[in-house]
């Protein structure tokens, strides 16, 4: 999706962190979502979050996800984008406890090293080819449309899955990584933008992540 951040310019009044710095920040704040997911999966029973009625958890997922992406995408203060963050680790954390619940550890894991090996390529690669991935983020925004799209189809009127669908999913959020990690180099290295990056990444990984144990579940 069309993400504001990533257009946002420099200001005199902006105060810069070095390349090294930025990206540290983008480091950590990434590890401190995969970190209150892992305790929330840990700490969390499954079934106190399955007991909840259906139309409550969807509001209350939507409801979060939103408020937090707003926060950060609007605000310049780190502390406000932050919390931004934050609104969207906690529902996104409900559900991969949800998903993982249903999964040996084993498995996760699995998941987990091949979602971090592909993440870190696909960065590897955004570095590399930022003018290429830049190229491509529209049309991965059109497909991750048409991809919901079949999806709700398939779900709420056909009653089936294609397994192919989470292979399409797959990729397209390969392709966001690089972009998202392209353009987060792209703009100024701020603290704000720092974290605000480490956000659309996040949602990037754990999109990937889930996707992944889906496929490896099947084998």
């Amino acid at each position: 999706m069309e993400n504001p951040v990533f257009a946002r310019r420099s200001s005199p009044l902006d105060r810069t962190l070095s390349a090294g710095a930025y990206n540290l920040v983008i480091g950590l704040t990434l590890c401190w979502g995969f970190w209150v997911n892992w305790w929330m999966v840990g700490n969390i029973p499954v079934e106190s979050i399955r007991s909840t009625h259906p139309w409550l958890f969807v509001g209350g997922y939507f409801a979060s996800c939103l408020t937090g992406a707003w926060l950060f995408h609007r605000s310049n203060k780190p502390w406000v984008s932050f919390l931004g963050y934050n609104l969207v680790v906690v529902p996104f954390g409900l559900v991969v406890n949800l998903v993982v619940s249903r999964y040996d550890s084993a498995l996760v894991h699995e998941a987990i090293r091949i979602t971090a090996l592909v993440t870190l390529g696909m960065m590897l690669l955004g570095t590399l080819f930022p003018r290429f991935f830049a190229s491509i983020a529209r049309a991965l925004t059109v497909a991750l449309l048409l991809v919901i799209v079949v999806e709700l189809v398939e779900l709420f009127i056909l009653g089936i899955h294609h397994g192919v669908i989470d292979w399409i999913v797959v990729l397209i959020f390969c392709g966001y990584v690089g972009v998202d990690w392209g353009r987060a180099n792209q703009i100024p290295k701020t603290l704000d933008n720092a974290i605000d990056s480490a956000a659309a990444l996040y949602m990037d990984i754990i999109n990937l992540f889930l996707r992944i144990l889906r496929i490896l579940g099947r084998k």
